[in-house]
C-alpha cells in the first residue's frame, strides 16, 4: 500500500507537470496575446515564448496587430423606402451624391478590440458611414464634385479616428481611398452634372488664359509707359539744358554787344548767312544790269560734273543751263562776280 501511494504520487506529479506544461505558449511576430483569467482580462503579451497559468485558469488569444485590415463603406444595394443606394448621402444644400470609399486601418489595442465592443468590424464600417455623412453634410454639392473633392477622405479619416477613439475600438485609421467615381450624383442626372462639370472646366480654361494674356500684355505696358516716362524725362532734361545754354549764350552775346554793337552786329548777320547757304542747293543772283533773276542749277551741275568725264563738263554744265531756260555763266566767273558783290556790300554796310 505505501508503494501504491507513492506510485499515485508519482502519477499526479508527472500529470501536474504536464498540465503546467500546457501553459507555455509562442506569439508570432506582428501579434499580441490578450491573456484571461476566468474570462476576465488578465495582461497582454507581445511576440516570444510565453507561459501563463493552465486552462481552465488562463486562456490567451492572439491577435494580429500590424496587419492592414480593410473595409469598404456606400454599398450599392438599393433602400425599397427611398429608392436610393446606400451611398447615397445628403449635402448641405439638400442636393444627393454618391460615396464609394475603403477604409484601411489596423489594431493599435488588442483587449479594446476584443473587449470594448461586441463586434469591432462592424464599428469601422458604421464610424466611416457616420464620419462621411457628417463631413459631406456640411458641403455644398458642387464643392463635393469639384472642388472640394480631395479634402473629403482627409476629413472623414480625421472625424472617424475621433469617433473610434472616443468608443475604445483599439483601431487606428490608416488611410481613406475614394474608389473610382466614388462621388458622383445619382445616376438620373448624371448626365446634367457632366455638362456643369465641363463648362466649369472651360471656364477654368478660359480664365487661365485671360490670366496668361494679361501675363504677358501688363508687363509689356509697364515696360512701354517705364521707356516713356524716361525719354519724357530726357526730353525735358534736354530742352531745360539747351534753353539755359541759350540763354547763357545770349547773356554773353549781350555783353559783347554792349562793348561793340557795329561789330556783334556783322558778325551775327555773317554767322546766320552762312549757316543758312550752307544748307541751300540752289543759289539766286540779282543781277544789277536787269530785272531777271539768274537761276543756276548748281545741284544738277554737280551732278553732271561727277558723271561725265572731266574733258566733257563744260558742254554738260551748259546744256544744264539752257535747259533751265536761263543763261548761264562759266562757274570761276560766277564766283569772282559774285566775291566782288560781296566785297562792295560789305563796303556799303560799313559806310552805312
Amino acid at each position: 500500500m505505501k508503494n501504491a501511494g507513492m506510485g499515485v504520487g508519482v502519477i499526479a506529479g508527472i500529470a501536474v507537470l504536464i498540465w503546467l506544461g500546457t501553459g507555455f505558449f509562442i506569439v508570432q511576430e506582428g501579434q499580441q496575446a490578450v491573456i484571461t483569467q476566468f474570462g476576465k482580462y488578465k495582461s497582454t503579451v507581445g511576440a516570444g515564448f510565453n507561459w501563463r497559468l493552465p486552462y481552465p485558469i488562463q486562456r490567451h488569444e492572439l491577435v494580429f496587430v500590424t496587419q492592414i485590415r480593410s473595409a469598404d463603406v456606400g454599398r450599392d444595394s438599393v433602400i425599397k423606402s427611398t429608392g436610393l443606394r446606400e451611398s447615397a448621402m445628403l449635402t448641405e444644400d439638400e442636393n444627393i451624391v454618391e460615396i464609394k470609399f475603403a477604409v484601411q486601418y489596423r489594431l493599435n489595442d488588442a483587449r479594446a478590440w476584443l473587449f470594448e465592443s461586441k463586434n469591432p468590424a462592424d464599428a469601422v464600417v458604421q464610424a466611416a458611414e457616420t464620419a462621411v455623412r457628417e463631413v459631406v453634410g456640411k458641403m455644398r454639392m458642387d464643392t463635393a464634385l469639384a472642388e472640394e473633392r480631395d479634402q473629403i477622405a482627409p476629413r472623414v479619416r480625421t472625424l472617424m479616428q475621433t469617433i473610434l477613439d472616443r468608443y475604445k475600438v483599439g483601431v487606428e485609421v490608416v488611410g481613406i481611398n475614394l474608389q473610382q467615381g466614388g462621388v458622383r450624383p445619382p445616376e438620373q442626372v448624371q448626365a446634367a452634372f457632366d455638362d456643369v462639370l465641363k463648362a466649369g472646366q472651360e471656364r477654368e480654361r478660359a480664365k487661365n488664359e485671360a490670366q496668361a494674356y494679361a501675363n504677358d500684355v501688363v508687363p509689356r505696358a509697364v515696360g512701354s509707359a517705364s521707356r516713356i516716362k524716361e525719354e519724357a524725362e530726357a526730353y525735358k532734361a534736354r530742352i531745360v539744358a539747351q534753353a539755359q545754354g541759350d540763354a547763357q549764350r545770349f547773356s554773353s552775346v549781350l555783353t559783347e554787344y554792349q562793348k561793340a554793337p557795329q561789330v556783334t552786329r556783322d558778325r551775327m548777320y555773317l554767322e546766320s548767312m552762312q549757316q543758312i547757304y550752307s544748307n541751300v542747293t540752289k543759289v539766286l543772283v540779282d543781277s544789277r544790269q536787269g530785272s531777271n533773276l539768274l537761276y543756276l542749277p548748281l545741284d544738277k551741275i554737280m551732278q553732271t560734273v561727277a558723271q561725265q568725264p572731266a574733258a566733257g563738263a563744260g558742254d554738260g554744265a551748259s546744256t544744264g543751263a539752257g535747259s533751265a531756260g536761263a543763261p548761264a555763266a562759266p562757274p570761276s566767273t560766277f564766283s569772282n562776280d559774285a566775291r566782288a558783290r560781296d566785297t562792295s556790300r560789305s563796303r556799303e554796310r560799313e559806310s552805312r
